[in-house]
């Protein structure tokens, strides 16, 4: 799993964060044409290399022409819901701007709906969430984690007058965050900073990491007691797989309608068994007969016994509680020339990822598309693997 670190020594704001990206080797050129898919005008992208305490970061600039604009959280989603943007990149910018709306609500007590960004809804604060969702989305990043966060102390001008150091809704945002009140000298946190972590980060211990690259992002201030940078580090963990603790029941049958099987089975999965299989085998007096296995919770003994005594001819059921190993998994959708297929991963231990695309997915597309099925399984294959 590739994770990320925030180190936020001197806080976090969003041209930080995509800076420190476009370090690790996000190309300033992909983004632009990821922000060209938004209907926005007026503004310039570029970067620069910057030295601080002799470290070397990447400072993002945006240089906007036009006068900054308010717009509303609604409008701000459905530009980003009518876009082209890439669906994760939507997606995380989404929730980023959502966690924001939801603290400026909570802060001037109003609905997440009804919220009108100034500062935030300009273009550049628009810029930095979706090139932010972008670099996390280039570099593969699956877990953010951030250390806590120096809040800074002062008075920082607004739309809304003068407001005390952090703002009212970078506080809202950071509720259950470690932070350190009057920790540097100015506004360390912005709330496009505090939005992201708020939206894509936890604080816990971190996993032990293979590093893999580091990134810097400076920020626009020159600090008399720390550079100011965003570190962000970048490393991989091993898949370590989970134990469990399952049931298992079984029982032998001889004089059951195998017609009656499926049925069986339906309901059993239906009602939570993990696994069930048949496995023909000879019982006494050479009668063939089927052993009939079910795989659950431990918490589903009752509930599963009682559909096998219901729906079979069974006397007796045999159980026993088993320890799995199990693989970490997850299922996503992916997109092939023929459509959409969910798939499941499995992470093992040595790196490898195994892709099994969904039977009834690829059966349905074989169908509608009148092309063989192994070709919509490998296609499956090779587009989760790309992706």
């Amino acid at each position: 799993m590739k994770i990320a670190y925030f180190d936020t020594f001197s806080g976090i704001s969003g041209d930080m964060t995509v800076g420190a990206f476009l370090h690790l080797g996000v190309a300033l050129d992909a983004l632009r044409a990821e922000l060209a898919k938004l209907p926005l005008s007026g503004y310039q992208l570029s970067q620069t290399e910057r030295v601080q305490s002799g470290i070397r970061a990447t400072k993002f600039e945006v240089e906007v022409s036009e006068p900054l604009g308010e717009r509303s959280f609604r409008a701000i989603a459905r530009m980003l819901q009518e876009s082209d943007v890439i669906p994760q990149v939507k997606e995380t910018a989404l929730r980023i701007f959502t966690v924001l709306a939801e603290a400026e609500g909570r802060v001037h007590g109003v609905a997440a709906e009804a919220v009108h960004f100034h500062e935030v809804g300009a273009v550049d604060s628009i810029v930095d969430i979706v090139g932010a969702a972008f670099g996390l989305y280039t570099l593969g990043i699956e877990k953010v984690y951030a250390s806590a966060l120096p809040m800074g102390k002062g008075f920082v001008p607004s739309r809304h007058g003068v407001l005390p150091i952090p703002g009212p809704a970078t506080v809202e945002l950071l509720k259950g965050w470690p932070v350190r009140f009057e920790d540097g000298p100015a506004e360390m946190v912005t709330p496009t900073g505090a939005a992201i972590i708020a939206a894509v980060a936890q604080h816990a211990a971190v996993p032990q990491l293979q590093l893999t690259a580091v990134g810097y992002g400076a920020g626009e201030r020159t600090l008399s007691d720390r550079p100011n940078l965003l570190r962000v580090v970048l490393g991989n963990t091993s898949e370590t797989p989970r134990e469990e603790q399952l049931l298992v029941l079984e029982t032998n049958i001889d004089d059951l309608n195998p017609e009656l099987y499926e049925h069986v089975m339906e309901r059993l999965f239906a009602a939570g068994a993990r696994d069930v299989f048949l496995a023909p085998i000879q019982m006494k007096k050479n009668r063939p007969g089927m052993l009939l296995w079910v795989l659950g919770d431990i918490a589903d003994r009752d509930k599963l016994s009682t559909i096998l005594f219901a729906e079979t001819s069974t006397l007796g059921i045999r159980s026993s509680v088993v320890t799995r190993v199990a693989l970490r998994r997850e299922s996503k959708e992916v997109v092939t020339p023929y459509g959409s297929v969910r798939v499941k991963l499995a992470y093992s231990p040595d790196g490898r990822v195994n892709v099994a695309p969904e039977y009834e997915d690829c059966k349905r597309l074989a169908r509608e598309k009148e092309v063989p099925l192994k070709l919509i399984y490998e296609a499956a294959v090779r587009h989760a693997r790309e992706t």
